[in-house]
């Protein structure tokens, strides 16, 4: 057997047995940019984890997230979520393969609009869910991030940590087996910032997998999770109990 040959055998046979996402030697360029947005990165994450990804800016980890979610295909490597190579989407097959994906960002992208209730839904609607089971689904999701009693509040009129609760809610409601958090606590105080990161500990225990960019060196040596640190494109530690170092 060849070394390529038993590369492909060891990464088969982690999606069979339990693996999630992995990253095969990926690489990302941006003609643009010059130095590669992410080098040779080869990352394996189980079902179930929890894992913060931390490094400073222009570490590489919000294009790891876009690969994740496949707005962008990696000029080397392979990236597999969930069993699938995201390279071999076609484009009609994207919004499908992101049925199994929670997202959520700093900035909620909520719709102003719309109240709490409707902003829940609307994930529901894109995926043609039956109205009688999205009225069975929405409230259960927003009773378990503390909105029970607000799901006729305009968007506008909450606070940054019940936003952040109605993006959670959003991006749960279709049970994905992932969830990507882009930090989630990055607008918020510290109490909110907590509140939320006990409601994505609690949805870890749940059996859904997390996976968390943040810049807090707070909540991640507290919370005593997997971190990943990057830095220059490079994944350059990745411990099961892991601290984030800030680097001089």
């Amino acid at each position: 057997m060849t070394r390529r040959e038993k590369i492909k055998a060891a990464r088969d046979e982690f999606i069979e047995e339990n693996g999630i996402i992995f990253l095969d030697d990926v690489s990302m360029n941006y003609p643009e940019k010059g130095n590669p947005a992410v080098k040779d990165v080869t990352l394996r994450i189980n079902k179930g984890e929890f894992v913060f990804i931390v490094g400073d800016s222009g570490s590489g980890k919000s294009t790891l997230l876009k690969l994740l979610l496949r707005e962008i295909v990696p000029t080397g490597g392979d990236v597999f979520v969930s069993g699938q190579n995201t390279r071999k989407l076609r484009h009609s097959q994207i919004p499908k393969f992101r049925r199994n994906l929670g997202v959520v960002f700093q900035d909620f992208r909520l719709l102003k609009d719309r109240n709490v209730y409707e902003n829940v839904a609307f994930a529901q609607r894109i995926i043609e869910v039956p109205s009688r089971e999205m009225r069975r689904n929405v409230p259960s999701i927003l009773a378990m991030v503390g909105l029970a009693g607000k799901y006729k509040a305009n968007v506008r009129k909450l606070s940054g940590g019940e936003q952040q609760r109605v993006a959670l809610a959003r991006a749960l409601v279709n049970k994905p087996a992932i969830l990507l958090a882009d930090e989630p606590t990055g607008n918020l105080d510290p109490n909110n910032a907590w509140d939320i990161m006990d409601l994505l500990a609690e949805i870890n225990e749940q059996g859904t997998t997390v996976v968390v960019v943040t810049h807090s060196p707070t909540i991640v040596n507290s919370m005593k999770k997997r971190v990943v640190t990057m830095k220059l494109g490079e994944i350059i530690s990745d411990e099961q109990e892991g601290e984030y170092l800030n680097e001089d």
